[in-house]
């Protein structure tokens, strides 16, 4: 057993990997095994993962020596190699006829998506702007809920909340996609990426097209990204100053 955790412990990454592509292996036989292709095996291992995080005390797992290199695999680093890999594969003809189309989403979902999240903080009892937008933009994604807290200087708990905020949706988005892609007609690069640009949350429109049609993954990983990029914009600026001009 030494051995083999002086093995583990020195080669952190490649374990790492390892682990993931066993959990993996293990949610898409329970999806196809055990629920019959009814919740997608990403959003079953998206759910060990979140569960597996609370394992540890500050990085989840990665607390574990033994689980080291797992701060390295879900870093910000190889979170955003990985988008840009999946949108490098997309094709540009294809992406220049959805254009003014993915403009429009990426406007409409970027801006309903914040007031329907500041709305909800409304009623949750976080009536001051700053609040207010850093909860919202986490509905946006759980990216852009931080970037705005900190922009904002919004406290702990509510930067907490908006990551919440845009883990739930990250779930809600990858187990719904494959189960509502049929009625909305999700099944062309056109829609997928009209699709990225209304919802965002890159990690739930990757994880639920990939569930749905694997060749759709790259024209909506494109318009999610972007939605991340224009709500870290938006968000802490020009949305926060229409809170406060509405009086909050």
């Amino acid at each position: 057993m030494e051995i083999i955790e002086k093995i583990i412990s020195k080669n952190g990454l490649v374990f790492a990997f390892l682990f993931v592509g066993i959990i993996m292996l293990f949610s898409f036989w329970i999806s196809k095994k055990l629920l019959r292709n009814k919740i997608p095996g990403v959003a079953i291992a998206i759910l060990i993962g979140l569960a597996l995080a609370f394992t540890g005390d500050k990085k989840g797992m990665a607390d574990i020596p033994i689980f080291a290199g797992m701060a390295i695999l879900g870093g910000s680093m190889f979170r955003d190699f990985a988008v840009v890999a999946t949108a490098m594969s997309a094709d540009i003809s294809k992406i220049k006829q959805a254009g003014l189309a993915g403009i429009i989403s990426l406007l409409i979902g970027v801006t309903v998506t914040f007031f329907i999240g500041a709305i909800i903080a409304y009623f949750m009892g976080y009536t001051d702007a700053v609040s207010m937008a850093t909860i919202a933009a986490g509905a946006g994604t759980y990216i852009v809920g931080p970037v705005t807290g900190t922009a904002l200087g919004a406290s702990s708990d509510v930067i907490a909340i908006s990551v919440a905020t845009g883990v739930v949706k990250t779930i809600f988005t990858t187990i719904a996609t494959p189960l509502i892609a049929k009625r909305i007609k999700l099944d062309n690069p056109h829609a997928a990426v009209v699709f990225g640009g209304l919802i965002g949350t890159t990690s739930g429109v990757v994880a639920g097209l990939a569930a749905t049609d694997e060749k759709l993954v790259p024209y909506g990983a494109l318009t999610a990204t972007f939605y991340t990029g224009i709500g870290c914009l938006l968000c802490p600026s020009v949305f926060y100053l229409i809170l406060k001009f509405l009086g909050f």
